[in-house]
């Protein structure tokens, strides 16, 4: 779980305790190059779940990855105490904790990080030692998790350090192989239709006339995401031949897939900020989110909202409450299958999420 050649131990190793949802955790690598960019030296560790291990591969400056799945839903003391004594052998002397919550200050404290840094949360005074006032006053998640690699009030810099995943193409190349992808030179859209919440989704009907449209123009359609996406991807597949579904259970599939495609299209969610952070000109459809608040930092091929004013939008709920669903229904394939093929053809050209008004 290396992926740097910094093999330097114990002197002022960072150990970073991210949210776990895949779009917030790659965000982290932002974090990791601005802890970089104030000690190159600094050996930089990042507690994981076994889902996320993967991205860890393909950030540069990660030393390595702790992977630890710690029961959700309980105070799991005993597993915390497992956990604090791996953390303790590895003599860390700063924990950032970026969930508020007090579990997840809790192994640090056990492992005897001299220094905690987390926002107060729920009063965590001790837990912490380096708290963190003024969270709501940082509405995005990216300033919350990277203000804490910064003196304490330190004034934001207008732009962070873009997250970046390299995947090298000699494993691109073994993993088409293995999937019975054969690069024959033919162009390739991968889709991420999950999201969580079931108002984040674009419609499946969009996703099936957008892949049948793409079919015209003899490019393959890869489909990525987890296993609860699997049925969803069915019904895509079925309504066009040139489809292939690519979901399961290893991240590590997506990663590749979104990194091998000529163009990516996702909702809003985690899967867009792989892509985005891979490199592939991606397109991320937006409906009852803001995406000066949740895209990814890194610059966008397109980003597609539903051409209608609406009193509800954004929401940012993750059921559409009044039921009509107008932000996303109201996104036509016909729109984004234009955007794809702007991407195609001008695979450089890129709008920038944060530049917009919230």
């Amino acid at each position: 779980m290396t992926s740097d050649s910094d093999t330097s131990a114990g002197q002022n190793a960072v150990l970073i305790v991210p949210y776990q949802w895949i779009g917030d955790f790659v965000r982290i690598h932002s974090v990791v190059k601005l802890l970089k960019s104030q000690d190159k030296s600094r050996p930089i560790d990042i507690l994981t779940s076994a889902n996320n291990a993967p991205l860890l591969d393909y950030m540069p400056g990660v030393r390595k990855g702790v992977v630890f799945d710690i029961p959700r839903n309980r105070p799991a003391l005993t597993a915390n105490r497992a956990l604090a004594a791996r953390l303790r052998a590895e003599s860390y002397d700063h924990a950032l904790v970026m969930p508020r919550t007090w579990k997840a200050a809790l192994a640090p404290w056990l492992a005897g990080i001299p220094r905690r840094s987390g926002f107060v949360g729920e009063w965590r005074f001790g837990l912490i030692n380096d708290v963190r006032f003024g969270e709501k006053k940082l509405p995005r998640m990216i300033d919350q998790c990277a203000a804490l690699a910064l003196p304490a009030n330190a004034a934001l810099p207008a732009d962070w350090p873009l997250p970046k995943l390299a995947v090298p193409e000699t494993e691109i190349a073994a993993w088409r192989v293995r999937m019975n992808l054969p690069d024959d030179n033919r162009r390739v859209v991968a889709l991420a239709p999950g999201a969580v919440g079931p108002s984040k989704r674009w419609t499946l009907a969009g996703f099936q006339q957008l892949t049948k449209n793409l079919g015209l123009d003899n490019i393959d359609v890869w489909i990525a995401g987890g296993p609860g996406e699997k049925s969803l991807a069915a019904e895509i597949c079925a309504a066009s031949p040139n489809a292939r579904d690519l979901t399961g259970t290893d991240l590590r599939n997506a990663i590749l897939a979104l990194a091998a495609a000529d163009v990516a299209v996702s909702n809003d969610s985690g899967l867009l900020h792989v892509a985005a952070a891979t490199g592939t000109p991606s397109i991320g459809i937006f409906g009852p989110t803001s995406p000066w608040h949740w895209a990814p930092l890194n610059p966008l091929a397109a980003i597609v909202q539903a051409d209608i004013d609406l009193d509800c939008q954004p929401c940012h709920k993750p059921a559409c409450a009044p039921g009509h669903h107008l932000c996303m229904r109201e996104i036509g394939a016909e729109k984004v299958t234009r955007l794809v093929r702007a991407a195609l053809e001008n695979p450089a050209a890129r709008v920038t999420p944060l530049r917009l008004a919230s």
